[in-house]
């Protein structure tokens, strides 16, 4: 072993490579988590954090594993003990991450979590001695080297708020000790790797700056043309919104009415505004995972040649589990993808919501590795309105936080925006800066349609409705809704079928035709879910929507004459209720109908107007009432803990976007997909191959998913390499060109019943 005694890590392979001394790696790990840490103030935490994590190696028995004894050794916990000694009240904010940097961070004390609580493993007394030459090898901050940041972090003022600020930097900083000692590690066993398999070699990869990517969106934008009314508004939106990047960073809302351009808009603005201020990158979060795919290739297109090299697309279609490095063949290929897409290191990222704020709230090293690289970044939320009620108000904690002490700009990026502002929501945000200039002038110019409830419909009624159009967009508010209607029109020219049971391809294929259809000014109807509301750039001159939200009736109005190509009184939206009892809506959306109802009577003039919006999320909001907006009691939790007691585990347990659990179906719909699957069966590398996989995926809830499984009509591909991780859909009579994944089973209608 020569000098050094001790030792963090084998080797693979000693005659090319020696051990990796301990006193190096934990060296190692404190620069990279101090470097980490640096971007919101906190490196020298982080420094410390690093240099602590895995002390518990400084011991007989751990030298001894390493050595090739069979035994279990804990060497996390004296990490944590030596940090809390050392730093009495600021070491518990290192203790939580170190003692679970492998297994996740534990709750402080009390609260019944899978994993022994911090206050267990403090109290531990079990533990092997430390050898004292650690001390000799390892010098650590002082305590007042913390001083600074923890007497800077901006408080807000409740028992509660200051919990929930303790909570968030305990689980950045975490993030930033598990990407360092991910990364330090990875780097030691490359060194056993041939050149092209290394990890290294995509992080030592050259990517653009915000600067080059500024340069060739503006030679993109330079092929706009202010040709007619509606684009001449687009570029004053767009102009407007760059000039206000001059502002320093925090909150800014951008509330553009459908069809104003605000996709390329936020863009412009957050590269202006990250690149004067030093931000890292920006951060697109997206609703649902149907529309990520969609909007990273707008952003790819905008950004020319560094398009593809810029842009990282990451949902929860495909999450790699952990891969033991005792299955090389298997891990390398499944680092791969994990790396890039575990830590966000790219200057675009482009990710849903559900991956966005789950990792905030997340205790486990996986989902939290990205959360250091949110901290001084531009973050756009798009359809910021779709957060779900009953997460909303620790979702706008974790928002206002970022903004308050991470140095991040934060963008509600809408065309509804919800009343977040501290006036009118408790916890809400302060100073949000708008990025338009006169929001109620802007949504008159751009008003194209007349809204109209037209009360009571059953099937029959909105069938013939529907027959009398030649070009109209009807939107239901459920999968088994939508296949009905579409039933009884499909034999009229022109009639089409949208759900979100077709894969991402096939849906927008039958987009292009639709599209098509209606710019030769041909016969069609198209029957859909809520998922065409959403980010689809379509213009009809009618549209039918089924009781819903405002913020729901808005996007649909925004399929309705986009671009002003048919006079404003005779492009209308028209809202019904449904006669039909099997069509009843759950009771979340008739929550939102009945909101929306009240606001439309008292907005009758100007039904999507600012105000109204404004009226309508208040209304909604108190209807509600404060208990629903943290349906779990995550923020209560908090206002009874202190730093010691924090209640990590139970916070990622509790903090859920959407309830059911969705699993992802391949289909193999065309011959892109059907050779990727193929050479997913005997390829080592699955990065590429997954991305191509991408727009194929039919996300389908679990039980409808075991019963697919337990039939034999999804089955995992290459098991022996990647596990359960890619299922393909095997019975192709499943899948039909009208409906998608379609199954006449009782899980699966059930589920089908569902919003979607």
């Amino acid at each position: 072993m020569g000098m050094h005694k001790f030792l963090a890590h084998s080797s693979n392979d000693p005659d090319k490579v020696g051990p990796q001394p301990l006193d190096e790696h934990l060296k190692g790990v404190a620069a990279l988590a101090a470097k980490n840490a640096s971007h919101f103030g906190a490196g020298k935490l982080a420094e410390a954090m690093g240099l602590l994590h895995d002390l518990g190696k400084y011991t007989v028995p751990f030298q001894d594993r390493l050595a090739g004894a069979c035994i279990k050794v804990d060497h996390s916990t004296r990490g944590a003990q030596v940090a809390q000694e050392r730093y009495k009240t600021a070491g518990y904010l290192l203790a939580y991450g170190i003692a679970g940097h492998h297994a996740g961070l534990a709750n402080g004390a009390g609260q019944n979590g899978a994993r022994s609580s911090l206050a267990e493993r403090l109290a531990d007394k079990s533990l092997p001695p430390l050898e004292e030459v650690w001390k000799d090898e390892i010098e650590l901050p002082k305590q007042e080297d913390f001083g600074s940041f923890i007497r800077g972090l901006s408080r807000a003022g409740t028992t509660q708020d200051q919990n929930f600020q303790w909570a968030f930097l305990v689980r950045m900083l975490f993030s930033a000790l598990v990407d360092a000692d991910f990364i330090d590690t990875e780097s030691y066993y490359d060194k056993f790797e041939k050149e092209g398999d290394k990890s290294s070699s995509h992080r030592n990869r050259v990517l653009p700056t915000l600067e080059q990517l500024r340069g060739d969106l503006d030679s993109h934008l330079k092929g706009f043309k202010a040709d007619s009314e509606v684009n001449r508004l687009r570029a004053e939106i767009l102009q407007y919104a760059r000039d206000q990047s001059v502002l320093s960073p925090g909150m800014f809302s951008l509330n553009v009415p459908t069809g104003g351009g605000k996709t390329l808009s936020s863009l412009a603005f957050a590269l202006d505004h990250a690149i004067r201020h030093g931000q890292r990158r920006v951060i697109f979060v997206i609703p649902f995972t149907s529309i990520v795919e969609q909007n990273a290739a707008v952003f790819r297109k905008a950004l020319g040649c560094w398009g593809d090299e810029a842009v990282l697309e990451h949902h929860s279609a495909f999450t790699p589990p952990s891969v033991d490095k005792s299955d090389p063949e298997r891990y390398q290929s499944q680092e791969k993808l994990r790396l890039a897409m575990e830590n966000w290191d790219a200057p675009i990222v482009v990710t849903t919501a559900v991956q966005f704020f789950e990792s905030l709230f997340s205790a486990k090293p996986s989902q939290c590795r990205k959360l250091h690289n949110i901290s001084n970044s531009v973050i756009i939320l798009d359809e910021a309105q779709t957060i779900p009620l009953k997460v909303l108000r620790p979702a706008v904690a974790a928002l206002g936080e970022l903004a308050r002490n991470y140095r991040s700009s934060i963008v509600l990026c809408t065309a509804t925006q919800p009343a977040l502002n501290a006036e009118k929501f408790k916890g809400g945000f302060s100073n949000v800066r708008p990025l338009v200039k006169d929001e109620a002038k802007l949504a008159r110019q751009l008003e194209r349609v007349s809204i109209q409830h037209v009360g009571a419909l059953d099937d029959n009624a909105l069938i013939d409705r529907l027959k009398e159009q030649r070009q109209v967009l009807c939107i239901v508010n459920n999968r088994l809704h939508a296949r009905a209607v579409y039933k009884a029109l499909e034999d009229l020219p022109g009639s089409v079928h949208l759900s979100t049971l077709m894969c991402a391809k096939h849906r927008s294929m039958t987009l292009a035709g639709v599209r098509e259809a209606l710019r030769k000014n041909e016969a069609c109807r198209v029957v859909s879910t809520s998922l065409i509301e959403a980010g689809v750039d379509v213009s009809f001159p009618m549209v039918m929507r089924a009781e819903a939200g405002l913020d729901s009736i808005a996007q649909a109005a925004g399929r309705c004459n986009r671009n002003k190509e048919w006079p404003v009184e005779s492009s209308k939206v028209l809202v019904f209720s449904n006669a039909n009892p099997d069509w009843k809506p759950p009771v979340e959306v008739t929550q939102f109908a009945q909101a929306a109802s009240e606001v439309l009577r008292r907005h009758q003039d100007s039904p999507l107007s600012p105000d109204a919006i404004q009226d309508y999320f208040q209304t909604l909001y108190w209807q509600k009432g404060d208990a629903a907006l943290d349906a779990k009691g995550i923020m209560s939790l908090l206002s009874t803990s202190e730093i010691g007691r924090l209640p990590m585990e139970t916070m990622d347990h509790l903090f859920r976007l959407i309830d059911s659990v969705q699993e992802s179906v391949i289909v193999p719909w065309d011959d892109t997909a059907k050779e990727a699957i193929r050479a997913m069966q005997f390829s080592d590398k699955v990065g590429g191959l997954a991305r191509k996989l991408q727009p194929y995926i039919v996300q389908v809830p679990r039980g409808a998913f075991e019963s697919l499984r337990k039939a034999g009509a999804v089955q995992p591909i290459a098991p022996e390499r990647w596990g359960e991780q890619f299922q393909t859909l095997v019975n192709m009579d499943l899948y039909s060109d009208r409906f998608g994944l379609w199954w006449e089973e009782p899980t699966f209608m059930e589920t089908a019943s569902t919003v979607l």
